[in-house]
């Protein structure tokens, strides 16, 4: 059988995720693409409970666990250090989760972003801070409920758009990605490492216990994300759009229904996160149209 990914795998079996993470396959399917001469740098997020107590580590390549707000200005610091040292074959991620990266981390990733630094940034989006809690977080999505956003007063307004936030940082590539689409995650990074400057990949990473679906819907409601345009795919290089347009696109009721987080929305209001994404999803093949 011929794969599309690449067969070998770095992540370790053992890891400490929950059953069913989105997180957890998006480090499997990153360091498959990046190879084992990789250094993550990892601030507080779930990961630093995936990989496992010290002095055991699931990652497979050196890792260094670092305060919340630093993902980006260590993961530049690791870089200048290796290429001090002319180890300019390594490559460095930063990793962190929606709360470290739009919230927490946000002024560290844009000064990187601003002075030019090296590195590639993932942020993995399970739309809200997942490992204390499950509380809103800036890309919390419109009407989901988290422990801080009950159901009578759920989150209002729409997600941050850090893709955009970080294209207008004229980086080179700025890149939205999921779990459900391997192939497109893995060729992203594989064209991130050969370019200079701050990469900032978004993958979105379902969350069985903060969105409250059955662990075996991970996959599929990555994938009803992408065909529903409530998560586009696409990415911005060198200030050029390019967008990925699903065969068949379906309503988002599709992708409300199967999670917990939307169960009270009523019929107006998905109505409303319909006629919303539309519009995003419009606006973005207008971006396409006038700068692809």
């Amino acid at each position: 059988m011929k794969l599309t990914i690449p067969e070998k795998e770095i992540l370790n079996p053992g890891h400490l995720a929950c059953q069913g993470c989105g997180a957890a396959l998006a480090m499997r399917y990153a360091l498959k693409a990046l190879g084992r001469k990789t250094i993550i740098v990892l601030p507080a997020c779930c990961w630093t409970v995936i990989d496992g107590p010290f002095p055991y580590s699931s990652a497979g390549v050196p890792l260094f666990h670092t305060a919340f707000e630093t993902a980006a200005s260590c993961g530049a610091g690791v870089n200048a250090a290796l290429e001090v040292k002319g180890k300019n074959e390594v490559t460095v991620l930063s990793w962190a989760g929606d709360g470290g990266t739009m919230d927490i981390g946000i002024q560290a990733l844009s000064g990187a972003a601003e002075r030019g630094d090296n590195l590639i940034y993932v942020c993995y989006d399970n739309e809200a801070y997942m490992n204390t809690g499950i509380q809103r977080s800036s890309s919390t999505p419109h009407g989901s409920w988290t422990s801080t956003t009950p159901v009578k007063a759920f989150k209002k307004g729409p997600k941050k758009n850090m893709i955009e936030i970080m294209a207008a940082h004229k980086i080179p590539y700025s890149v939205s990605a999921s779990i459900s689409h391997p192939e497109d995650f893995i060729a992203k990074l594989q064209i991130a490492k050969q370019l200079k400057g701050v990469k900032f990949m978004q993958i979105l990473s379902p969350c069985p216990a903060g969105w409250k679906y059955p662990s075996n819907l991970t996959v599929k409601i990555a994938k009803l994300a992408i065909e529903t345009c409530i998560f586009p795919l696409y990415e911005v290089k060198q200030g050029r759009y390019k967008v990925k347009k699903p065969a068949n696109k379906k309503p988002v009721s599709e992708y409300l229904k199967l999670q917990g987080r939307f169960r009270h929305l009523t019929g107006e209001e998905i109505d409303e996160i319909q006629k919303n994404t539309d519009q995003v999803w419009k606006e973005l093949l207008k971006k396409e149209k006038v700068f692809g």
